[in-house]
């Protein structure tokens, strides 16, 4: 097992991409702090693994949310070893109609909060000298524009860039930051994604996410699963010469 008596957290934990990866870590050997803005469903996600996970409660909007969840985790099993920074939320609209409170939200959870937390747990592992492993969550979004998507691939393209200048930074103290780019994900999310699609390019319900579907080289959008692995290799002593990289898994979409 890859990761056998390592420590995770990873925020978003209870769905999605985060749940798929807390299932993955969990099989490989580690205890994980399932950790979501939503307690209920992280207990919920956690529930399933027994004394292998936590369920913890985090908004990372908030830097004392953060420490709290830090906190929690290191009273639990005295320290961290890897997080996954997956917490992230969605919206599009043309440029002329977005809204100051849309672009606050995003850039609040898929920037600051992401930064934040990377920082507080970077300092607990520099404090405990055991070196690290930290792997941001960017996309696809984030290696180009796209006309109705303008702040979220703003703030994917941040998450890429803050993770080459927090692993330049950090490898010093052997803290690996690296990245997973993913493409179209089949998750609960493009429920509201195809609705906002369908809205602004006057589609049938259902019809852009099929098409990205489609589109995608290896014949179909990704599923959470499709990602656990390289997060697990990301973690791993796989990886221990992997720096500041951010790996695209998306069936080909982009290629970088």
């Amino acid at each position: 097992m890859r990761l056998e008596n390592k420590v995770a957290i990873v925020t978003g934990g209870a769905g999605g991409i985060g749940a798929a990866i807390v299932e993955r870590y969990i099989a490989e050997g580690a205890r994980v702090a399932v950790a979501d803005i939503s307690f209920t469903e992280a207990r919920e996600t956690a529930g399933k693994y027994g004394d292998a996970a936590l369920a913890v409660s985090l908004d990372v909007r908030k830097v004392g949310s953060i420490a709290s969840a830090v906190d929690a985790v290191t009273a639990r099993w005295g320290r961290i070893d890897i997080l996954v920074n997956n917490a992230a939320v969605f919206d599009l609209a043309p440029v002329v109609e977005v809204t100051e409170a849309s672009w606050d939200r995003l850039f609040a959870v898929n920037v600051k909060g992401l930064f934040f937390t990377l920082q507080a747990v970077a300092k607990h592992m520099i404090a405990r000298g055991g070196g690290g492993k930290i792997v941001n969550l960017a996309s696809q979004a984030g290696r180009r524009g796209e006309a109705l998507v303008s702040v979220y691939c703003a703030t994917k393209a941040s998450v890429i860039s803050l993770t080459q200048s927090a692993g330049l930074d950090l490898i010093k103290h052997r803290i690996n930051v690296n990245g997973i780019a993913p493409g179209v994900v089949d998750t609960p999310m493009w429920g509201e994604v195809d609705a906002l699609f369908a809205k602004y390019e006057r589609r049938p319900l259902g019809e852009k996410k099929r098409l990205v579907g489609e589109a995608v080289p290896f014949g179909r959008m990704g599923t959470p699963d499709d990602h656990a692995g390289a997060a697990v290799f990301l973690a791993s002593n796989e990886a221990d010469y992997v720096v500041a990289q951010t790996l695209n898994v998306d069936g080909g979409n982009w290629m970088s």
